[in-house]
């Protein structure tokens, strides 16, 4: 059985027993956060636990490294959805040790892609035309000054609120451990 009938005949599973009962909430965060992190699979669980948030808690935004590249790319789009759409009042950033995204070997990646079929004609037109492949899969020496940056990015965009509190973290994906980088109540420069 493939990956995708397992997960169809888990869900048929799931909707005949109403799995679904304990998860109902509405689409407004009850706490009025919106969270970007990075997509680590040790995240999925140990995050929201290690937060003390249930489902409809927060809007969870992730991608690799927790970091904004594009100041009006989709990242930031969701988090300003989240403040004025569904009343988001604070942003928390956070990173986590051991990041796949820190120092990440871009040669690498770009090795295993032609490994996997990606033509290298095609990265050559990528390259011509104006896409920096190497800048947009380029990782970070430090995820600590990746979630300053990011926070510091967050705080002076013109499209969100002053009023809106926002907060660089880091933690250990091992044991849940939350520290403060950038407190967004205390911290007005970095």
């Amino acid at each position: 059985m493939n990956k995708l009938q397992e997960i169809l005949n888990h869900n048929q599973s799931f909707l005949e027993n109403k799995g679904y009962d304990v998860y109902k909430t509405s689409k407004d965060p009850n706490k009025k956060l919106v969270i970007l992190t990075c997509m680590d699979t040790r995240l999925t669980e140990l995050l929201p636990k290690a937060l003390n948030l249930k489902n409809g808690d927060a809007k969870f935004i992730k991608n690799a490294g927790a970091i904004i590249m594009d100041p009006f790319g989709s990242a930031v789009r969701s988090i300003v959805v989240a403040i004025y759409e569904f009343k988001a009042d604070e942003v928390l950033v956070i990173g986590h040790h051991g990041c796949g995204m820190s120092n990440l070997d871009v040669d690498k990646t770009l090795e295993q892609a032609m490994a996997r079929g990606i033509s290298p004609d095609v990265i050559n037109t990528l390259c011509n035309a104006g896409i920096n492949i190497r800048k947009w899969l380029q990782g970070f020496n430090s995820v600590e000054e990746s979630i300053k940056e990011t926070v510091e990015l967050l705080r002076n965009h013109p499209f969100i609120s002053k009023d809106v509190s926002i907060h660089g973290l880091i933690m250990d994906p091992e044991t849940g451990k939350i520290d403060v980088l950038v407190n967004g109540y205390e911290d007005t420069t970095l």
